[in-house]
């Protein structure tokens, strides 16, 4: 028998660092041909030329797609996803892979899944049935979900939403968040190596900070004046992470540059590969910010995370998650519960409602032995039961 050609997007540091072992998994797989198409900001040198790192892992790279425009705003994010499509529609024509892999929820990542569809490529979707109701991200995750015709999901709840929302439950497998897969395969930098590498020390309390634009506004970066306002009463180091490319982030990175510019004790990373950034979770005092991060990934490390704002608004949480309104008032007082020995304290225990760190297998294991028929192409719809629900 031939390979089975599985094609996997993906376009910033984010995505890659969730994918990076299910690509592990399929790159080693004796049965599979896998083609991996890399887009976006990581070809950008502006959000640090992040395919640096792809190329560094040693992960073959079929195509890479130029389509990010250098705009900070929404008409330069919906004209990215037609860039995206026209050189996606030429690259998934060439490769007509058996199936396509794609994840989460950033925009350009409706491209990839619309130029599948159309040339009938059957598509595995990663991460579905979740919320974020401050992000665009939202709705562009319930649209791959719909285009989608394999479902792996994080928790057992998004599991029953991507159901509810009519989908075969034998389509949805619910996996786990690959991105904790690190955990269990990959060595986290001791606090030694971790200060070398990123020039710092962590020897004083330090805060790190991941902020990005809340899309759902007209005008993304409105929430962030209360951010800035509570952190310039907080003593100790902060470190920021570069925000997302999406409309605003760069006013972001410019308001961040200036915050620091009045301190002596913080700095502003462009890029931190996935076993740094984890490395640096297990070592700083709290997270800070509205990132999915803070939601699905701290909670393996019982951090203290305060989400800030709208942007996650829905999504599941566990119990080392402080939300506070976009309030400097509130988002003090927050970050001053959160760096209390008595709410750390209050954490121990606690397990993390993503998963265990065994994603990759789940996700391989389905995607590599489902069997590419036109039956995976045609989805049923399910019947309705009298109140016009879905009949489980």
């Amino acid at each position: 028998m031939s390979k089975r050609t599985i094609a996997v997007v993906t376009s910033s540091r984010a995505d890659y660092s969730h994918l990076y072992w299910p690509l592990r998994r399929l790159l080693d797989h004796p049965e599979v041909d896998m083609r991996l198409i890399v887009l976006g900001p990581h070809l950008s040198p502006e959000f640090g030329h992040t395919i640096r790192e792809i190329e560094r892992d040693g992960i073959p790279i079929t195509a890479r797609i130029e389509c990010l425009l250098s705009s900070d705003s929404d008409i330069g994010m919906a004209k990215t996803i037609g860039l995206t499509t026209l050189s996606l529609a030429d690259t998934l024509g060439q490769i007509r892979p058996d199936l396509l892999l794609v994840i989460a929820d950033r925009y350009e990542m409706l491209a990839p899944a619309s130029v599948a569809l159309a040339l009938r490529i059957p598509i595995a979707h990663i991460e579905g049935g979740e919320i974020s109701q401050g992000a665009i991200d939202d709705r562009v995750r319930n649209a791959l979900t719909m285009m989608a015709h394999i479902h792996f999901t994080s928790t057992h709840l998004a599991r029953q939403r991507v159901i509810a929302m009519g989908e075969e439950p034998w389509r949805v497998h619910r996996a786990g968040a690959p991105s904790l897969d690190h955990l269990r395969h990959s060595q986290l930098l001791t606090t030694t190596q971790l200060e070398d590498k990123l020039q710092i020390s962590l020897t004083q309390p330090t805060l790190l900070v991941t902020y990005h634009p809340v899309t759902v506004f007209r005008e993304t970066t409105c929430e962030a004046d209360a951010l800035f306002r509570a952190l310039e009463s907080v003593h100790g180091q902060i470190l920021f992470c570069y925000p997302n490319a999406d409309a605003g982030s760069r006013a972001l990175i410019d308001r961040a540059n200036t915050f620091l510019s009045n301190r002596n004790n913080g700095r502003i990373f462009t890029n931190l590969n996935a076993v740094t950034y984890w490395s640096l979770l297990r070592k700083v005092s709290a997270l800070i910010g509205n990132s999915s991060s803070g939601i699905m990934e701290t909670a393996s490390f019982a951090l203290p995370t305060v989400n800030i704002g709208m942007r996650q608004q829905g999504r599941e949480r566990a119990r080392n998650v402080i939300d506070a309104p976009a309030d400097s008032k509130a988002i003090t007082q927050a970050i001053h519960t959160a760096l209390s020995g008595a709410f750390r304290s209050s954490l121990q225990g606690m397990a993390n409602p993503y998963g265990d760190g065994q994603a990759s297998e789940k996700i391989v294991e389905v995607i590599t032995n489902i069997e590419l028929s036109e039956s995976l192409l045609i989805k049923q719809a399910r019947p309705l039961n009298p109140e016009g629900a879905w009949a489980v």
